[in-house]
């Protein structure tokens, strides 16, 4: 393999500031320093060394492309996001695999998905 792991994963939006109030509110990700690179976008802390950079820019159309954020508890990560206003479907478990998983969409309509092994 000629990598060690994931570092960060971009995500286009076309606010910054909305999508923060997803990822950063919602989420609970934590705002990172980010360098002036003459475009919109922010940089966030996912946990674990991991981090999602929102980019200002043409949001693609959704062809299945989604991040997912590993969770410890399936029903409470639901529960929260509820709370939070946000539409979450039941969670649904994968066939023959030990996951449960569900999926939401930011406000740019980006998937994420939450499973729980």
């Amino acid at each position: 393999m000629l990598f060690t792991g994931i570092h960060h994963v971009s995500i286009n939006v076309s606010n910054t500031e909305t999508a923060l109030g997803f990822y950063r509110d919602v989420l609970g990700m934590a705002l990172l320093d980010r360098p002036d690179f003459g475009f919109g976008g922010a940089w966030l802390d996912a946990g674990g060394g991991r981090q999602v950079h929102l980019i200002e820019a043409i949001v693609p159309p959704d062809r299945g492309q989604h991040i997912a954020f590993e969770v410890d508890d399936i029903v409470a990560t639901v529960s929260a996001l509820r709370s939070a206003g946000v539409d979450v479907p039941e969670p649904r478990v994968v066939p023959d695999r030990p996951i449960r998983q569900t999926f939401v969409s930011d406000p740019d309509g980006n998937r994420i998905e939450f499973t729980q092994p």
